[in-house]
């Protein structure tokens, strides 16, 4: 017989948009049945001064890396090494509220697969499996004395070779990473901060790659995510029909109106390029040239951010995890709320927002009769983001309490 349980007198932020409130929540077989006042099940759990979120999402993790993505540390690394440690990042993950994410680059198939048979703890997750790059861009690790720098991408029988250059040679990569458990297909439409050779303001890929590439994942049902920071990389992933930018660092005003217009949404990672700075005061070896990109972009990062706040683009909250420790997820919201949004915003954005980006808000995203249960509850009753982390009291995934 199915069990009833009963989250009772929590304070409810749903995620719709509406005002937090008192009340219990039914759960029945991991979804929603009821929400309302004096309901009865056949258990019940007081959650009296605690805050009740949906389930939160980050849109950008990758849990092959950990803050430390040092070559000697990889080179020191045994292969196989590299899944449990994944295993242990993404219960970490999921002990900070997030129970869903969108992963980013590094995992494979046989990670997920793990999770969702219950092998391993962790969030729900939508794959990438490898960053697309053209010859010399953001995900090509070649240095000048001509050796490949080994990290995140290399390619093993679980994931395919990252790095494509032309309409035909994408259309195949394409259908590679769909064959190997894609989710979602990511690509870099400009250079970025860790790599070796590349620019943050240089564009990548030409208009006519991008166009394969959209058209092949569409063809499959796949969105795509573009690692964009320079502007002209953020505006051609726009016009090729790309769902999310990531990064968005150099964003102008008419990078902003063309999200607008498209409905395009933005992943801002803003504790990013701070975990390359942290990094390195941690001892993690870095390149100069690396800190010095990181350096030079953190308050143009912010600014392009705040405006984009202020213009209305469509926010969804992810940190680039990996790149940070895997559990520090929650800082991104503090920095989005110190950029201008409320808040309620900032977790409309890790809520209901992120799973309109995925695709999944028929299941997930709010507190609502019909959904999947998953929740996280908070210590107090107020929408402070200041300082999450402590706050953190129970995490549930359709309707159970993981262990934390």
């Amino acid at each position: 017989m199915m069990t009833r349980t009963i989250w009772a007198n929590g304070t409810i932020f749903d995620g719709t948009g509406a005002a937090p409130g008192v009340a219990d929540i039914a759960i029945e077989d991991g979804r929603i049945v009821e929400i309302g006042a004096g309901l009865d099940g056949d258990e019940s759990i007081d959650c009296s001064g605690h805050l009740i979120t949906p389930g939160l999402f980050d849109c950008h993790v990758h849990f092959m890396a950990d803050g430390d993505f040092s070559p000697n540390k990889h080179l020191g690394t045994p292969f196989s090494m590299n899944f449990y440690q994944a295993a242990e990042r993404m219960k970490r993950t999921l002990a900070c509220g997030i129970t869903t994410v969108r992963e980013a680059g590094g995992t494979d198939l046989g990670v997920k697969e793990a999770q969702e048979h219950g092998l391993i703890a962790g969030p729900r997750m939508h794959l990438s499996i490898t960053i697309l790059s053209q010859t010399g861009g953001h995900g090509d690790n070649w240095e000048v004395c001509g050796a490949h720098m080994p990290g995140l991408m290399d390619p093993h029988p679980g994931r395919p070779h990252n790095i494509v250059d032309g309409p035909d040679e994408m259309r195949r990569k394409v259908r590679e990473l769909i064959r190997a458990g894609a989710d979602v297909i990511k690509v870099c439409t400009s250079g970025g901060v860790l790599s070796p050779r590349d620019d943050p303001q240089h564009p990548h890929f030409m208009p006519d790659e991008l166009d394969v590439l959209v058209a092949e994942a569409t063809a499959a049902h796949r969105f795509v995510m573009a690692h964009a920071q320079a502007t002209v990389g953020i505006k051609n992933a726009i016009r090729a029909g790309i769902r999310s930018i990531e990064h968005g660092i150099y964003l102008d005003d008419e990078a902003i109106q063309m999200m607008l217009d498209a409905g395009t949404y933005l992943v801002p990672t803003l504790v990013a390029p701070l975990g390359v700075l942290e990094a390195a005061d941690r001892g993690v070896d870095l390149p100069p040239v690396v800190l010095d990109k990181a350096r030079s972009v953190v308050d143009v990062h912010r600014e392009s951010i705040r405006k984009a706040i202020d213009a209305g683009v469509k926010i969804a909250m992810g940190t680039d995890s990996g790149v940070t420790p895997h559990g520090q997820n929650l800082r991104e919201l503090a920095l989005m709320a110190d950029l201008g949004m409320s808040p309620a915003a900032t977790f409309e954005s890790s809520t209901r927002v992120a799973a309109e980006l995925m695709g999944l808000e028929g299941d997930l995203g709010t507190l609502e009769v019909g959904k999947i249960a998953d929740a996280v509850m908070f210590g107090g009753t107020d929408l402070d983001v200041a300082e999450l982390h402590p706050r953190v009291a129970k995490v549930a995934q359709a309707g159970v309490f993981v262990d934390l």
